[in-house]
């Protein structure tokens, strides 16, 4: 039987499906990838058209599966785009009289900060920041510590209610069994940042087409988590206000745009053609690119608290489609005033694959690959005979993990939790009720076509035996 792990992507222009099989030497053989554009369905992230959606997901599943050979089962899912936010949370405990802290305290509090209500949001996931045992802070949970006052700091990652469930009923009506959601920039961080990076603070920044992801570590703990509604695809429309298409204005920006040029290197006799009869001017171009770019990375800037500022030793680490433009990272340099910046254009992990999109190596397919990276149970089911009367596997229902003690330390692949639901159980008088046993099954009875052949047998027999007159 065919095993591989399949992972798909819903970006901020496109969404992306891809197998692979896990080696034992912990490499990861790309098997195969399928795109689709999510213009008309996907924008920033978010799912605006559910019927393009689910065509989208069904062309990406008979793609892959016509290379592989195999039925998918089921599939891994990244889950991001401008839905998704951070909002700080603290809970207190107070004690009576000074008592050690216990693990069930720690456990209370976290449970108080998961059960915390949002208007139209829900938590994806809770990262523990710290906890603060009377006026002193420490990262571990303080059991055992004596105090007379308990203090938790959590991180919430929420996300819209309306565009998660959009997202499920998309999955469902193509027919797609999901093993498990990943939040997509939490899942990516593990692909792309290093442990010194994360250890001694850092920002990542993932430049999309149409968002901008900005996480911040610092500690080996997430500290803030902002999508902007702000990508390289603004650019391309700013290009376009020159009177052009937007698939030329796409065409130019690959070309000819640099996020920063400096002012020696503009020339101002100098035209980039548009087509064969028109041109715009080298400093009107460099200016309107140039404006764009400045304000994605002031926003990026102004996501960075305070209290980080001055402890990135890891610097900004850039990912993403946008992060090919030409002078990017210098650009960063000039607008954040931070000087260690670099740009990741692939995943840690070690890659196997022929497919010319993954040797790329552009940063374009980093989260779906971080995603991939994450799974670790076959998604493969039958093997596609193309005989006529194929018997198809079906998909499989499946449970979301759950935690029944909740883990003190943060979600590092990022997985989204679920509420998990228990149905009521019956009582009688306060008392749990027994479980009904049901009645044995009565001996089917036979069907009519028996009944018809028993008596024409019967018939048959009378007919052929000789008469008491003839003996």
């Amino acid at each position: 039987m065919a095993e591989f792990t399949v992972a798909i992507e819903l970006g901020s222009s496109k969404i992306t499906g891809i197998a692979g099989r896990k080696n034992k030497d912990g490499s990861i053989s790309i098997l195969a990838v399928a795109q689709e554009d999510g213009e008309a369905c996907i924008r920033k992230g978010v799912v605006r058209n559910i019927d393009k959606t689910v065509q989208a997901l069904s062309n990406i599943i008979k793609k892959l599966e016509a290379t592989l050979k195999t039925r998918i089962a089921h599939v891994y899912v990244g889950f991001g785009g401008q839905s998704i936010m951070s909002v700080k949370n603290t809970n207190v405990r107070e004690l009576s009289t000074e008592g050690e802290v216990t693990q069930e305290m720690i456990n209370e509090l976290m449970d108080a900060n998961r059960s915390m209500q949002y208007p139209d949001k829900q938590i994806l996931d809770a990262v523990t920041q710290e906890y603060k045992v009377d006026n002193q802070y420490q990262a571990e949970p303080p059991v055992g510590v004596p105090c007379k006052r308990l203090e938790g700091n959590f991180l919430n990652i929420l996300c819209r209610r309306e565009f998660y469930r959009r997202l499920k009923k998309c999955f469902d009506q193509a027919n797609i069994s999901i093993l498990d959601m990943y939040i997509s920039p939490l899942a990516l961080a593990d692909s792309i940042l290093t442990d010194a990076e994360k250890r001694g603070g850092c920002v990542l920044v993932d430049l999309g087409a149409d968002t901008t992801t900005v996480s911040i570590y610092h500690r080996n703990i997430l500290r803030k988590l902002t999508v902007l509604p702000l990508g390289s695809s603004n650019i391309t429309k700013d290009i376009a206000t020159l009177q052009m298409e937007e698939a030329d204005a796409e065409k130019m920006k690959i070309k000819y745009a640099s996020a920063y040029t400096d002012t020696n290197d503009i020339d101002p006799t100098f035209t980039y053609p548009i087509d064969k009869e028109r041109s715009v001017d080298m400093p009107k171009f460099v200016d309107i690119v140039e404006a764009r770019v400045r304000e994605i990375i002031e926003n990026v800037k102004a996501q960075i608290p305070d209290e980080y500022a001055d402890k990135l030793l890891g610097g900004i680490i850039l990912t993403g489609g946008g992060s090919n433009m030409r002078n990017t990272e210098r650009a960063f340099r000039l607008y954040t005033h931070i000087e260690k910046i670099r740009t990741a254009k692939f995943v840690n992990e070690t890659i196997k694959s022929s497919n010319p999109l993954v040797n790329a190596k552009d940063g374009r397919l980093c989260t779906v690959l971080a995603i991939l990276a994450e799974g670790d149970q076959n998604c493969a089911g039958n093997d596609i005979t193309g005989e006529l009367f194929e018997q198809v596997q079906p998909k499989p229902t499946v449970q979301p993990a759950q935690t029944a003690t909740p883990n003190p330390s943060a979600n590092p692949s990022g997985r989204v939790m679920e509420e998990p639901t228990k149905a009521p159980q019956a009582t009688v008088n306060g008392q749990k009720k027994p479980e009904e046993t049901k009645p044995e099954e009565e001996e089917e009875a036979p069907k009519p076509a028996h009944k018809f052949f028993s008596k024409f047998k019967a018939f048959m027999k009378k007919m052929t035996e000789p008469d008491e007159e003839d003996k």
